[in-house]
């Protein structure tokens, strides 16, 4: 099953949540900025992920 765009930013969020004991860290900063910068576009990453799930084969 193909996640959804909200449940994809909701599993980005739980991954940085991961990592938040350290902020210096390469991995939380990646997720942090990528989960950021997603929310702030959220339309745009919507349109992303329909695009996206459009090519997938149905499973």
């Amino acid at each position: 099953m193909t996640m959804n765009a909200d449940q994809l930013l909701a599993k980005l969020y739980s991954l940085r949540k991961d990592y938040a004991d350290d902020p210096e860290d390469d991995t939380y900063q990646a997720l942090h900025h990528a989960f950021l910068y997603i929310s702030y576009n959220m339309a745009g990453f919507k349109e992303y992920v329909k695009k996206e799930s459009a090519k997938q084969p149905p499973e």
